[in-house]
């Protein structure tokens, strides 16, 4: 039997690197845990989300690596409402929500390629 931990990282392809380090590291915050140039230009950046987990950003295309509409990738976050607050005083717009449901808060943006980014925190009985 395989034995998970979590998610190790989920891959979002990218048309513009400089202008998703400027979205992800500077609009959003998030800490960048590795970078991998494999040809001239052509880019693997990888933010920390906490525990296992990373979220990469590429637009290197190879086999096996997701090109094109990637599916939508949930953050969880500690801080629900500042979240909130931080994406809408950055001119962000909130695509889906907020939302609240029994166990969570929820909501989803765009990131300037068109990938959907939910912000999620489960609640504390939950």
């Amino acid at each position: 039997m395989i034995t998970t931990t979590g998610i190790a990282f989920a891959i979002y392809h990218v048309t513009d690197v400089p202008r998703a380090r400027q979205f992800y590291g500077e609009t959003l915050g998030l800490k960048t845990c590795m970078e991998m140039e494999f040809a001239p230009g052509k880019w693997w950046v990888e933010y920390d989300i906490g525990g296992p987990s990373a979220l990469a950003l590429t637009n290197f295309e190879s086999p096996g690596v997701n090109i094109g509409q990637s599916p939508g990738i949930a953050l969880e976050v500690a801080n629900y409402e500042e979240a909130l607050a931080q994406i809408r005083a950055a001119g962000v717009a909130v695509t889906w929500g907020p939302n609240e449901f029994p166990v969570c808060h929820c909501f989803a943006i765009k990131d300037p390629d068109g990938n959907d980014l939910y912000f999620h925190q489960r609640k504390a009985h939950a």
